[in-house]
């Protein structure tokens, strides 16, 4: 098993920094300062997510030139003010088929994403994307 290794110390108000292994990390439950820990955790999983889908078209030989990700999660209006929703949309630039795109998001969501196997259940997540070709030069 592998091991995250987090040190958090407190500065006051509800502010945290921290670090993970070497890299330094904070957190403002106030947003005024830094992002709150349930930004870091959806940023995470659009992060993961992404990492996945660049990772999986490079080894389908089809990578693509710029790929952008844009997530819109909702949060319960309750507490816990869970997230009860996530839609993230990719941006994919490059000569690539549909069906790989598809594939990639696909085999994130279903196998590799570990934030996303890591979030509750009923946690509703919708992913798009959409396309843009290369123009070739000389055309």
């Amino acid at each position: 098993m592998a091991a995250i290794d987090l040190q958090l110390v407190w500065k006051g108000d509800l502010q945290f920094s921290g670090t993970v292994g070497e890299r330094q990390i904070f957190f403002d439950g106030e947003k005024k300062e830094g992002i709150s820990p349930v930004e870091a955790m959806a940023a995470g999983l659009a992060g993961c997510m992404a990492i996945d889908v660049v990772h999986i078209l490079n080894r389908m030989r089809s990578p693509a030139d710029s790929i952008e990700a844009r997530l819109r999660a909702e949060r319960a209006s309750e507490d816990p003010k869970r997230l009860v929703s996530a839609a993230i949309h990719f941006e994919i630039t490059g000569d690539i088929q549909e069906k790989n795109v598809e594939r990639a998001i696909d085999l994130s969501r279903e196998k590799y994403c570990s934030v996303w196997h890591s979030l509750r259940r009923d946690i509703e997540l919708s992913v798009d994307y959409t396309i843009h070709q290369q123009a070739v030069v000389g055309e």
